[in-house]
Order: C-alpha cells, then structure tokens, then sequence
C-alpha cells in the first residue's frame, strides 16, 4: 500500500526577526492557518511537530486528534535557540559561516544539520506501508529534510530548498522509494 504523506508547513508570525526556535503565532498567522484547512487532504491521521508555531498551526486548523510527534521536531539550535540570525551572525559570524556551509557542523552545540536529515529519515522509514494518508505539521527544517531524503540528495543542498509558512510538500511512496510532489500554499 502507498503512503501519501502530506506534510504542511507551520505558520509564522509577521514582521518578526528570524530567530532560532521559532515562537507563538500572531493573529494574522492565525488566520491564514485557519484559510488553507479546507484544501488540506481528509481522512488523514494528523501528526505535528512539538513546536510552538507546530502546536499553534494545528491549533488554528482545528485538529483536535492531532498527535505530537516528537521526532517531527526543528533542528535542534542548542545556544543560540532564541537568538536572531542578526545577533548570532554578529557575535559569531565565523560559527555562523561554518553551520550554513558544513552540514555536519554544529558550532551552536545542538544538532547539525546532518543529525535532522537522518532522523527524519529514520521517521519516514519506520512509517508502517498500512499508514494511508498522514498529514503532518511540521517546521521548515523538518520539510527540507524530508524532501532531500526522499530524492536522496545530499545534505549540503539543504538551503536550496524553499518552503514557505503554510506551504504543503507530497511524498507519496513507502520506505526507500518516495515521489516528491510540490505544491504552493495550501
């Protein structure tokens, strides 16, 4: 049986700088969670990330049967969680040049980002071929990563790939064989 995975990108507040571990959504993130519910797939087994703006997007979508997935989680950004990029780049622009640049490094002592791309990997390859259709709200990390999984590509591509707040990525496929099918926001 395929799996047809959908995964949907958290909301994000507006006007915030970027920081590291993402936060509460703001009104207006709200409501466009709650504008793109309808053209999300039914009959899905609901699954999210355990961040903030995961927790507060199925929130707003009204998922009530949603289930915290706890290896659905954002890269862990160790000391420089809750810190700007501005900030981070700097007090420690030569850190910040190597994590954007070496997948395997983590100069901010949490996870690299080689470290996210093999436990995402390891979630979608434990997905049971029964699982039907699962949606899944998750961070943009989480999204990339299962992305580069699917096609098999390295991880330094990891920040050439794009996914907006509230834009869905398609994997259809099982363990070992995934189709990518990208789509604007929902």
């Amino acid at each position: 049986m395929t799996v047809r995975l959908t995964l949907l990108c958290a909301a994000a507040a507006a006007g915030r700088d970027v920081r590291f571990g993402g936060g509460a959504l703001d009104e207006r993130a709200v409501g466009e969670a709650r504008a793109v519910a309808p053209s999300l797939p039914t009959g899905s087994v609901r699954r999210t990330g355990p961040s903030p703006s995961c927790r507060g997007t199925v929130e707003a979508l009204g998922w009530r049967d949603a289930v915290v997935e706890p290896e659905l989680r954002d890269v862990d950004m160790g000391g420089w969680d809750g810190r700007s990029l501005d900030e981070v780049a700097a007090a420690e622009p030569a850190a910040l040049a190597t994590w954007l640049s070496d997948p395997r490094s983590a100069p901010h002592g949490g996870e690299s980002l080689a470290d996210l791309c093999a436990r995402v990997d390891a979630w979608l390859t434990q997905l049971p071929e029964d699982t039907g259709r699962l949606t899944a709200v998750v961070e943009q990390g989480v999204a990339r990563a299962a992305v580069l999984c699917a096609l098999s590509a390295p991880t330094g591509s990891f920040w050439r790939i794009d996914v907006p707040p509230l834009a869905t990525v398609q994997l259809t496929g099982r363990a070992g064989r995934w189709n990518v099918r990208w789509a604007g926001p929902a």
